[in-house]
């Protein structure tokens, strides 16, 4: 892949916005699907970027597609309804879905890119808004290892680390079990804080034996900043995006035939808050709040 291929990005919100950025840095020509769900533009057109105003038209202008919306039912919206990715897909076009999504209908939609005469890869991202602004994402690919290789210079432009899981699909299997294990770990840790002050522990003295024990990691620092002040900020992601990816994993694993007595549990809490609109961190005070 060579600067001069033009690339379509479908999804400039919190996480895409930082992949546009990066990959005009890199001075590949950038056509941006105009939506009200994208973060301010005026940093990215003012850096060369254009605008097209239908996924159709994203496709007709590029050679690379990415795809960088919440999950399977908005890739599916973008890829084939009306107007949408496929109708303006040539041969050897790329797609590469950065989204969270089911492995099994991963595959499907594969399928269908590639009967259009196009090529398809899943490059799921894991780290936050801050790193996709600083091109310091970690990717999870699944695709072919000729494609993989092929797009690997375009991947470099905004992504740190770059893990090529397997075939088509591999990239969205293990970021839903990335995600599990990192929202499982944030639900014990937000449940174990509400009940450290129920029992009248300081925030300080939890933070200090966990940082310096078992607790310790990226989440827990993710979840410092509210454990200590009450700023969510650290960990940008939503209880309802985190229920929707737990409902994935649920339904990969059921279709794995794998277990899942955790899991259950874990999604339970997730789906029980009512305001699905907050920030993971920010589970702590309502369960702190609602505590028996």
């Amino acid at each position: 892949m060579q600067s001069n291929q033009r690339i379509g990005l479908i999804g400039a919100g919190l996480m895409g916005h930082g992949i546009a950025r990066n990959i005009l840095k890199a001075d590949y020509p950038l056509v941006i699907l105009d939506h009200p769900g994208n973060q301010p533009m005026d940093d990215l057109l003012s850096a060369g970027g254009k605008l097209a105003g239908t996924p159709r038209e994203v496709a007709e202008r590029s050679d690379v597609v990415i795809l960088c919306v919440t999950g399977t039912p908005q890739v599916e919206s973008v890829l084939f309804e009306a107007d949408g990715v496929v109708e303006g897909i040539r041969t050897e076009m790329v797609v590469i879905d950065c989204s969270t999504a089911i492995p099994s209908a991963t595959r499907s939609i594969a399928k269908r890119i590639e009967e259009a005469g196009g090529r398809f890869m899943d490059a799921a991202m894991t780290r936050t808004p801050k790193e996709a602004e600083e091109g310091r994402l970690n990717l999870i690919v699944g695709a072919s290892e000729a494609l993989f290789t092929a797009t690997r210079p375009l991947l470099e432009s905004f992504a740190e680390n770059i893990a090529h899981a397997g075939d088509v699909s591999a990239g969205h299997t293990l970021k839903l079990l990335h995600n599990f294990v990192s929202l499982g770990f944030s639900a014990v840790l937000a449940e174990a804080a509400a009940a450290s002050r129920r029992a009248g522990i300081g925030d300080g003295a939890l933070l200090e034996v966990l940082g310096k024990g078992g607790g310790g990691g990226v989440v827990f620092e993710r979840m410092r900043p509210f454990i200590e002040s009450g700023d969510p900020s650290g960990f940008r992601f939503s209880v309802a995006n985190a229920t929707k990816d737990l409902g994935y994993y649920h339904a990969m694993t059921e279709a794995l035939g794998a277990q899942r007595d955790v899991a259950d549990a874990v999604v339970g809490l997730y789906r029980s808050i009512e305001q699905q609109d907050l920030l993971v961190p920010e589970l702590i005070g309502v369960l702190a709040d609602k505590a028996n």
